[in-house]
């Protein structure tokens, strides 16, 4: 991968990209690939900018490198911007809600994996990832407002849980999980 190399940050795109593409089975079943474009590509940015000190040129980065390999396409950059809402972009649409709730979750669900002894994706129930959702100690990083955000949608946070559990658990192999 031309801009990101970092094991964690890929894996972590995957994800998202997976539990996207769950999500637009549901929500946009015309637009599978497109949605999990938007999840692939959300942090495309990560090993880019210095988004440690300024999370405000976390995003729009992502759009100027895409702009950069001839991409124009403000949906899909409005979309990317919207997972990070210290950039300026509020989510708005399905699809901006969709991924705004996805990054963290993705995360989550992997925090949750990797407390069981096997630390893998198939020994997760949902009551499990559930369970720790309200313990706010627990993956305290995982912002549960944005994850929550999914009801924006129409869709509820159960089936944000059970979206990323089948979709990530079908690219286990590939997660490590």
């Amino acid at each position: 991968m031309k801009y990101m190399k970092g094991e964690n940050y890929i894996t972590h795109s995957y994800a998202v990209e997976a539990i996207m593409k769950g999500l637009a089975k549901r929500l946009a079943p015309d637009d599978v690939e497109y949605w999990g474009i938007v999840g692939l590509l959300h942090d495309l940015d990560e090993e880019q900018c210095d988004w440690r000190n300024d999370m405000g040129v976390h995003g729009p980065t992502s759009a100027e490198i895409l702009k950069k390999e001839g991409i124009d396409d403000k949906v899909l950059f409005d979309a990317i911007c919207s997972h990070n809402p210290k950039c300026g972009v509020k989510a708005k649409t399905t699809l901006q809600y969709a991924i705004l709730a996805a990054d963290p979750m993705s995360g989550f669900v992997k925090a949750v994996a990797q407390i069981y002894p096997d630390k893998k994706i198939a020994s997760v129930k949902h009551k499990s990832v559930m369970k720790r959702f309200n313990e706010l100690r627990f993956a305290a990083g995982a912002n549960r407002d944005y994850m929550e955000a999914i009801e924006f949608t129409g869709l509820s946070l159960d089936d944000l849980i059970d979206v990323a559990l089948e979709e990530m658990g079908a690219i286990a192999d590939v997660l490590g999980l």
